[in-house]
């Protein structure tokens, strides 16, 4: 999740949702900061204040019941401009594809960090760290085959 935690008060699945909404755009290789988001409401006619971003991504303040607002976000995300406004807990396909991309891309950065740090190990070694990394990725639900660019560890020889 992104830098705000999310608390448990009235507006908690409401930052649940922001917060989903920024880690996919991130995952698309888009990093969107609150001057994106505020430039964009005040463009729609619903401007937003920094203080009232910071209590709508944490759950802190009240909840937020402006509808045009709410709508505003989610054309921004590129969602269901329904999506902020009701209590659904199904994602939608872009959100949950982009959330798959960032799973994915977290993995092979796991793998890659690995083996930037074990190069000095035989190749036996890195093998056995290579099945054991796939075992536990493969508990998660991602698997070699989903992390594109992963690199195998050379087969010994």
């Amino acid at each position: 999740m992104n830098d705000a935690s999310v608390d448990s008060g009235p507006g908690a699945a409401l930052a649940r949702k922001l917060n989903l909404l920024l880690d996919s755009s991130e995952a698309s290789g888009k990093k969107i900061t609150f001057n994106d988001v505020s430039a964009a409401m005040k463009t729609a006619g619903t401007p937003i204040s920094r203080a009232r971003w910071h209590y709508m991504r944490t759950g802190s303040g009240p909840e937020v019941k402006k509808t045009e607002l709410l709508q505003n976000l989610a054309k921004f995300f590129g969602v269901n401009r329904d999506y902020l406004l009701h209590d659904q807990d199904e994602l939608p396909q872009k959100v949950e594809a982009q959330l798959d991309l960032l799973a994915s891309m977290r993995a092979n950065k796991v793998r890659n960090f690995a083996a930037r740090q074990l190069g000095g190990l035989s190749s036996e070694t890195l093998l056995q760290i290579r099945d054991l990394i796939d075992e536990q990725l493969a508990d998660t639900n991602v698997t070699s085959s989903d992390t594109p660019g992963a690199k195998k560890a050379p087969e010994p020889g």
